[in-house]
Parts: C-alpha cells; sequence; structure tokens
C-alpha cells in the first residue's frame, strides 16, 4: 500500500468517526436524555480504561508482556480510582506513576 493511500484512508476514516459523533451530538442538543441512559454513560469512560488496561496486561502474544513500571502504574491507577472514584485523577496517577517510574528505571 503507499503511503498516499494509507493517508487517504485514516482521512476518509476520521472523517466518518467525526460526523458520526458531531451527528449525535447535534440531534440530542435540544433533547433530555432519560435517566436510565444517563446512569449509563457514567460508566463509558471507566469501561473504557478497564477494556484498555486489560488488553495491556493480556497482551497480544499469547501472554502478559508487563514491564515493572506498568505494573506499578496499574496498581497506582486502581488504587486512585477505588479511593477517589473519578476517572481524570485515576489516569493522571496512572501516567505520572507511568513516566516517572520509567524515567528512573
Amino acid at each position: 500500500m503507499s503511503p498516499w493511500a494509507a493517508i487517504a484512508i485514516v482521512a476518509m476514516l476520521g472523517l466518518m468517526t467525526y460526523s458520526m459523533r458531531a451527528v449525535a451530538i447535534v440531534a440530542l442538543a435540544n433533547r433530555t436524555i432519560p435517566p436510565a441512559v444517563g446512569r449509563m454513560l457514567r460508566y463509558v469512560g471507566p469501561s473504557v480504561l478497564a477494556a484498555l488496561t486489560f488488553n495491556l496486561a493480556a497482551g497480544g502474544d499469547g501472554g502478559p508482556n508487563m514491564e515493572v513500571a506498568e505494573v506499578l502504574a496499574l496498581l497506582v491507577a486502581g488504587g486512585t480510582a477505588w479511593w477517589k472514584k473519578n476517572l481524570i485523577l485515576t489516569l493522571i496517577a496512572g501516567m505520572l506513576t507511568l513516566w516517572l517510574v520509567s524515567a528512573i528505571v
């Protein structure tokens, strides 16, 4: 595949993704979301974070492939999530731990 074909595919997929999200936002702009849907949407961020974490922990080569910095970052992020119950603080704590431990080791 040529570089221009790859760029065209990425641009097309980006446009499609952006337009799908924009349509949903514009279509729901003047409507109230039902309480049940609002409660479910609260868990989208944590579920995406859990899926990414599981993907990292499981590894792509059939087994776990994690370094010490990643394990410590996951432990700190998990502790922060349990303690504060805040997604943004969890991400900040995990990433800071990952960066600091990676710089030291």
